[in-house]
């Protein structure tokens, strides 16, 4: 039974059929090999999966973060981080990584965030003389910063599958966020000065203060979110339903880049997007009940346990795991399958569930930008019209920053840990 559930799995991948597919075909093959008359498990259990109140933030966040999209938001916050880090060499490249940075912490997807910025920045750069594969090699992984910083849904999910506070994964994910944005601007910065990327003019004190005055409705949007969780104004949920309210009040009434006609479009993509990201949710629920009720993860868990107890060892292996299984496997099924296996070893080495799921959610989003599914990839490619190829190549750098990242992270667990220990 244990080798039919893995190995349907593996065949479905490999044909290429959808992860929601794969996941409940693998799932529905195992339970009737198993016992026929328990198939009413797979419907019971898929609707379990979904039926959650946390995991009501994440269709609020997903809408929140497309009319964030539609409102105006992207140019302001260009324009901003551009008064920033403009003038420097590379400095639309910084301009970016920043941007993302800002733009992650309102959308919570590094589609969006990949989509909403490239479409600006990466003509902008090819304009000024940057290396397009360059351009578009930046921008994919900047994107990414889109499901670390809060809000994020892979952070949802983790606080729901583990059982850990979904307040506490929002703030453990601000430090290495913010490292990872770090190491990717002053990747930016030497790569653009052996090039000869040259910045843009600088800006002046007064430019400065207008453009942040016309991005600030912006910024300030996760500051209501993290403050409210946090000060235990409102739950994850309702914050995320107080970030529609905002983002439709900032884009329609405010800024009024955001047509009444404009509403349905916007409203049936993101009723796209949710559904997609729900059907993953409710097979790949399936799929680990499963796992659960054929005590996989315990098997998993003891027989590490009884080779090594070494703590090195085993966040090495989990990196390796999640870092190729990100390559293949979208993010919220990555984390509904591997949290059951991986997270009881952690917890039995004395590794804070909080820092795994920082260490679980950073692995997962380089497989956002790395070959051969990296959605962000497609997107950039979209934009800049360079094949994944090319763009392999091109990102290949930045992955090695991010593995390198991901390790200190891995090693340094008061990153994600302080902020929640406060």
């Amino acid at each position: 039974m244990v080798a039919l559930l893995f190995v349907s799995l593996a065949v479905f991948f490999i044909i290429g059929l959808p992860i929601a597919f794969s996941l409940g075909l693998a799932s529905t093959i195992t339970v009737w090999q198993g016992d026929l008359t328990q198939m009413v498990v797979v419907i019971q259990q898929i609707f379990n999966s979904i039926n959650s109140f946390p995991l009501m933030a994440i269709p609020f966040f997903i809408l929140a973060g497309h009319l964030m999209q539609h409102g105006g938001i992207s140019q302001r916050l260009v324009d901003f981080s551009n008064t920033l880090v403009g003038n420097m060499s590379g400095g639309l490249a910084m301009v970016a990584i920043l941007t993302s940075l800002f733009f992650a912490a309102i959308s919570g997807s590094g589609a969006a965030t990949t989509a909403a910025i490239g479409s600006i920045l990466i003509p902008a750069m090819v304009h000024k003389g940057y290396n397009i594969d360059f351009a578009s090699a930046n921008q994919a992984t900047a994107g990414a910063l889109g499901v670390i910083i809060p809000p994020s849904i892979p952070l949802i999910l983790y606080g729901i599958a583990a059982n850990v506070s979904i307040g506490d994964m929002f703030f453990a994910g601000i430090i290495p966020g913010v490292f990872i944005t770090l190491t990717l601007l002053v990747y930016a910065y030497i790569h653009s000065k052996r090039q000869n990327y040259i910045g843009t003019e600088k800006s002046s004190l007064k430019e400065l203060f207008i453009a942040g005055r016309k991005a600030i409705l912006a910024l300030f949007m996760p500051i209501i979110i993290l403050g409210g969780i946090y000060g235990g104004i409102f739950t994850p949920t309702e914050a995320a339903v107080i970030a529609v309210a905002y983002s439709f009040i900032v884009g329609v009434v405010i800024y009024r880049e955001i047509k009444i006609r404009d509403l349905i479009n916007i409203f049936r993509n993101a009723a796209v997007t949710t559904s997609t990201i729900l059907s993953i949710i409710g097979t790949a629920g399936l799929y680990s009940f499963i796992m659960q009720n054929l005590d996989i993860p315990s098997m998993i868990s003891n027989a590490f346990l009884s080779a090594t107890s070494s703590v090195v060892i085993f966040v090495l292996v989990a990196n390796a795991l999640l870092l190729v299984a990100g390559m293949f496997i979208e993010a919220a099924a990555a984390i509904l399958i591997f949290v059951p296996i991986l997270l009881p070893v952690a917890t039995e080495l004395g590794i804070d569930p909080v820092h795994f799921g920082i260490i679980m959610v950073v692995n997962l989003a380089m497989g956002m930008f790395t070959p051969p599914v990296g959605l962000n990839l497609f997107v950039a490619s979209q934009i800049s019209k360079v094949s994944i190829i090319r763009m392999s190549k091109a990102v290949l750098p930045f992955v090695i920053i991010v593995i390198v990242d991901v390790l200190i992270i891995s090693f340094l667990p008061f990153m994600s840990t302080w902020i929640p220990s406060l």
